[in-house]
């Protein structure tokens, strides 16, 4: 298993660093920290990012060329993934998308559903929401209620879903509805719904850190038209499982890289203060140091297996559980050393610059939660990696 990056690999992380010091302009902590902007503002400047990142070719990378992509590997998509988050590049809104829809419609989807839907996916024309969680339905996907009916030869489909991030800005949403009640994983169907149309209200979620960037969307007779079914009647669950795998490869450096960039924002900030002469500090400094880098070889052992071949294995399980549960002791610390003005709310006269250290300690709350609870990740690892018993 080889853990370096090849000749070429460095030449294209040279690349996109050269490319992010000449487009991007403000980082996104300055972006969300200028008062002139709301919203709305903030997602069309996520919108003009993607645009700027798809004219470049850095879109749907790994995709095939005839459907926009360039057909690069794994290591290629998460060494930009990771160059984005150790800029502190906007994230685009489309992400939803282009990691999960794309490769269902490219997989699973017809030539018809290809061409409509993937050209606009990639230059943000539209935007993509995901409808997969329900209200007692996350961690256990397999229990959701949403249901599709026959109408003629379309769908009425009917239900909440929640969690739907950038919802509230989406034109489209797929969702897995329940075509056969009796069928716990046979009878779940992948749909394309449109969003402007009867039956479909669309409620923003107000979130801890005072965004709104999260909905829950209802679902009262909503139309999917019989082209819009992805995969034959009943594939929803094994879609559904084939795209899921693609959220963890290109993710493989991207908190590495992201928290990184943080703890040395950090250090800066108690080198500064002169805290870096306590022991104590030092030690808290440097524990945060090595787990990252633990965290960076680990992933690095989930690209090599995947550029091998391998299908991504119990290794993903204890990489999600492992940057979410570092990310809420990385701000634990961060507002133990820093102290009060680590607690300034964005766009206050005295917050620091850099990391939104209050904003990070609130969204980190619920990294052990969204995809896939830490209770859940753990349960995998017993299963399949250390074979315990299931009862």
């Amino acid at each position: 298993m080889d853990l370096q990056f090849t000749p070429e690999q460095e030449a294209f992380r040279a690349e996109i660093r050269a490319w992010l010091a000449e487009n991007l302009e403000r980082t996104w902590t300055e972006e969300t920290r200028d008062a002139a902007h709301d919203a709305d503002s903030l997602v069309e400047l996520r919108r003009a990012w993607q645009r700027k990142l798809h004219e470049a070719g850095y879109i749907g990378m790994g995709w095939p060329e005839e459907w926009g992509g360039r057909g690069a590997g794994e290591v290629e998509q998460a060494i930009l993934e990771a160059e984005l988050y150790a800029h502190d590049a906007p994230l685009i809104p489309n992400f939803l998308g282009i990691s999960l829809l794309g490769p269902a419609l490219i997989h699973h989807g017809t030539e018809e559903q290809r061409r409509r839907f993937i050209p606009k996916m990639l230059s943000c024309d539209e935007i993509w929401c995901q409808g997969f969680s329900e209200p007692g339905s996350g961690s256990d996907l397999a229990s959701l209620r949403m249901r599709a009916e026959r109408d003629g030869d379309d769908w009425r489909i009917y239900g909440q879903k929640v969690w739907t991030t950038f919802g509230p800005w989406a034109d489209w949403i797929f969702v897995l509805a329940r075509t056969d009640p009796d069928d716990r994983y046979g009878g779940i169907s992948f749909f394309l719904v449109p969003l402007d149309q009867p039956g479909v209200e669309m409620r923003p979620l107000k979130q801890i850190t005072g965004e709104s960037e999260f909905g829950e969307v209802f679902l009262d007779g909503a139309v999917a038209k019989s082209e819009h079914l992805v995969g034959a009647l009943g594939e929803g669950w094994k879609i559904a499982m084939t795209v899921l795998g693609y959220e963890r490869g290109a993710a493989a450096l991207r908190y590495p890289a992201e928290f990184g960039r943080q703890i040395e924002c950090l250090t800066s900030v108690v080198a500064e203060r002169g805290g870096l002469d306590s022991d104590d500090v030092r030690e808290k400094l440097g524990r945060l140091v090595v787990e990252n880098e633990v965290m960076q070889a680990n992933g690095l052992r989930t690209l090599a297996n995947l550029e091998a071949g391998l299908p991504p294995g119990p290794e993903s399980s204890i990489e999600k559980i492992f940057w979410s549960e570092f990310h809420q002791r990385l701000t634990d610390v961060a507002l133990d050393l820093l102290g009060p003005q680590g607690q300034l709310a964005t766009g206050a006269p005295q917050a620091l610059a850099g990391v939104d250290w209050a904003y990070q300690y609130l969204w980190s709350r619920a990294g052990t939660i969204y995809s896939g609870t830490s209770e859940i990740q753990r349960n995998i690892i017993a299963k399949r990696a250390l074979r315990m018993p299931t009862s």
